[in-house]
């Protein structure tokens, strides 16, 4: 079938991106679900910071791809061998495709799928094939598996979560990696505890959410930090209990002033070594770092090892909020159903398809928090 969606051709175009378009959306061919794949309707599809570290360089993939990996849609037809899902369901789509066979799928661990993450890294779907394509015939790649910035996408099974059919579409998409990535990485990887104190460092759609699963956790202080003061304001609108401009130099004795010795928890969405390096130095002894960010690859920490040791100290990455999707993400929208955790309030914009570049020059400059393209 023939359909509408953004390809990147080339990484590193200057800004801004309403002038050099490095996204062209283009009229392409899309290919049948085959054996355990579905095609997907897609409603709405978020932009994220992963999106646009492709389209900067920082995170290499194969070129020409089709971009996108947050989306909601609804299920049009099923490959051979999909039994469970059928046409007019509702689904969240997940950019890690898990199979349940390999060894992290069996222990529970499914965004560190092994076929999913060669798959990802590939370009393709899982078994290593391609279902896009421009007019000319040129093989387009897939990103992650999903590549929703398109009116339809065909993807694996395993990167589908049915979903309740009441949810705007732009607020179902936001479940399948801020929502997910920023509230797992607060209850799944940091296992934020009641009571316990927690700073989260960059409030993008991930870093917000994150604040956001700290409170409902029961966390008793949930610090944002942040270098832009309107993302602070909705920090302390969406309940943190204290903000800091994470670019203060006196920003780690303010916070140990207010709470004494650091936090228990902190969590670093900045996708900045810098930022790593200052949630490292607010968290007290005993207490856990995690980042859920993705840098550039060729990037370095560099740490005092001895505190790992003398102080207790554990540092730890979040990918995919260390999630169960099919588990967590049900969860997450009965706690949002429920006012506990409201994400509709991290949608700053809603954008059509043609203005997708004019979207990265917001998030590149850090004026929005989540855009979406609603179809």
């Amino acid at each position: 079938m023939k359909i509408r969606a953004a390809v990147l051709d080339r990484m590193q175009q200057p800004m801004p991106y309403a002038q050099s378009k490095p996204l062209s959306v283009e009229t392409i061919a899309l290919g049948d679900p085959g054996p355990g794949e579905v095609r997907v309707r897609i409603t709405a599809a978020g932009l994220c910071h992963s999106d646009l570290s492709i389209i900067n360089g920082d995170r290499p993939r194969p070129l020409p791809m089709v971009l996108g990996h947050e989306a909601a849609g609804v299920v049009d037809a099923c490959g051979p061998g999909v039994t469970d899902l059928a046409r007019g369901d509702a689904v969240a789509l997940v950019f890690v495709p898990s199979c349940g066979h390999c060894l992290p799928c069996q222990e529970g661990r499914p965004a560190l799928c092994e076929p999913g993450a060669a798959a990802n890294g590939a370009g393709t779907l899982v078994g290593g094939h391609r279902v896009l394509a421009r007019p000319d015939g040129q093989a387009l790649n897939h990103q992650v598996g999903v590549s929703c910035f398109a009116e339809y996408a065909v993807v694996n099974r395993g990167s589908l979560v049915k979903v309740r059919p009441d949810l705007p579409p732009e607020v179902a998409a936001v479940f399948g990696c801020a929502v997910l990535t920023g509230v797992g990485a607060a209850l799944n990887s940091a296992q934020v505890r009641l009571g316990q104190t927690a700073a989260v460092l960059g409030l993008g759609g991930v870093g917000l959410s994150a604040v956001l699963g700290a409170l409902a956790a029961g966390a008793r202080e949930v610090v944002a930090l942040d270098v832009q003061p309107e993302k602070l304001e909705l920090a302390l609108a969406l309940g943190a209990t204290r903000v800091f401009r994470a670019d203060d130099p006196d920003v780690v004795a303010q916070l140990k002033a207010a709470i004494p010795g650091g936090v228990d928890v902190a969590i670093e969405a900045a996708s900045a070594v810098p930022a790593l390096e200052l949630a490292w130095q607010l968290t007290r002894r005993g207490g856990t770092t995690v980042t859920c960010s993705l840098p550039n690859p060729a990037h370095r920490l560099s740490l005092p090892v001895v505190q790992l040791t003398a102080e207790e100290r554990t540092l730890k990455g979040s990918y995919l909020g260390s999630a169960v999707p099919g588990r967590d993400i049900p969860r997450y929208i009965e706690l949002y159903k429920g006012g506990r955790l409201p994400v509709d309030k991290l949608i700053t914009h809603r954008l059509v398809l043609d203005q997708i570049n004019e979207g990265f020059d917001r998030l590149a400059s850090g004026q929005a928090v989540r855009q979406v393209i609603v179809f």
